[in-house]
């Protein structure tokens, strides 16, 4: 029997299947090529050493696989990992919890690292610089701190926001690389590997459309393989061709440039609402009720990105590229 797991029903579920597209060794990640460089020193080193490699801080848009490199990063090292993020660790004792069950040369991965609050972050300080942490036991004229000692770990911190971290954080971080957008040919191989672990014959051409059409994301061009081989399988003759990637990404609302129906809300809202801009990004969230942070952090990076949004000191601006994509006018003091 083939070692590769060739249908749905064999995966057992779609979070199996988004596993099973992830790499799990470094060779098989694909894209990222001067962090991968940088990786492969830093662990050799430091397995040579029979030490835990120095805490890094991946930064970037979504998507670019800063949580898959910190699972390949563990299986390299040997070592296991433990994944938390910001926004769940509400009190400094949820992490004081986690690091305390810590082993030598384990793995802690925070995701949306930024999103910490600060008595949290002050936590990190001394366990990711002196391995120990102070523990507050009791309350009142009765309270006395506990000094713990933690094993040798590794803290891999992600953020879309990297502006956020405090400076006495990111300082203790001695790996701070930002992730960048993919280009197209890495795409290309991401769906072409994916194509084989699915079982699903793609054509360069239909490889070529996903991966133009993918936002330069990784995570984006495997959602699109997924939703194009079912497209393939009931539509056509499971092949995806050029043709039918056409047809299940515009089924999907997904136009040439990559944009989704949001992105085009965004910009026409721009466009029709204030003339092209300025638009601050309070009154943008409250005019298409979206949270801002989903505007700054997943869809604004692209956007900026592709040369359709400006930003500037008075807020969000469409530029004539945007207007030519979307047939619109360019209004103009002569015709206001």
């Amino acid at each position: 029997m083939d070692e590769r797991l060739l249908s749905s029903t064999e995966f057992g579920s779609e979070i199996e299947i988004q596993k099973n597209l992830r790499p799990k060794t470094l060779n098989e990640y694909i894209g990222q090529d001067r962090l991968k460089e940088k990786l492969e020193i830093f662990m050799t080193a430091s397995k040579n050493r029979n030490e835990s490699m120095d805490h890094t801080l991946l930064y970037g848009p979504p998507g670019l696989g800063k949580t898959t490199l910190a699972g390949v990063i563990a299986t390299e090292m040997g070592t296991n990992l433990k994944v938390t993020s910001g926004p769940v660790l509400d009190k400094a004792g949820d992490l004081a919890a986690i690091l305390t069950s810590l082993e030598e040369q384990d793995i802690l991965f925070i995701d949306e690292i930024h999103r910490l609050n600060t008595s949290v972050e002050e936590i990190l300080y001394p366990a990711m610089e002196d391995r120990e942490i102070d523990i507050i036991i009791g309350k009142g004229p009765t309270a006395r701190s506990i000094r713990i000692e933690l094993p040798n770990f590794t803290l891999i911190g992600a953020t879309t926001r990297a502006g956020l971290l405090s400076a006495p954080l990111r300082d203790r971080f001695g790996l701070v690389h930002r992730m960048d957008y993919y280009s197209t040919e890495d795409l290309i191989k991401i769906i072409m590997r994916g194509g084989n672990i699915l079982d699903v014959e793609i054509e360069s051409e239909g490889a070529l459309e996903m991966a133009l059409r993918s936002r330069g994301t990784p995570r984006i061009a495997n959602r699109f393989l997924k939703r194009v081989r079912d497209y393939a399988e009931i539509r056509g003759d499971g092949i995806i061709t050029l043709k039918i990637a056409k047809e299940a990404l515009s089924l999907l609302g997904v136009d040439d440039y990559g944009l989704d129906e949001l992105d085009r809300e965004i910009i026409l809202s721009i466009i029709d609402n204030y003339d092209g801009g300025p638009v601050g990004i309070e009154t943008l969230a409250l005019l298409l009720g979206e949270d801002r942070r989903t505007l700054e952090e997943i869809y604004e990076p692209y956007l900026v990105k592709i040369g359709f949004i400006k930003r500037t000191h008075r807020g969000r601006v469409v530029t004539p590229k945007a207007y030519k994509h979307f047939n619109k006018k360019e209004k103009t003091e002569g015709n206001l």
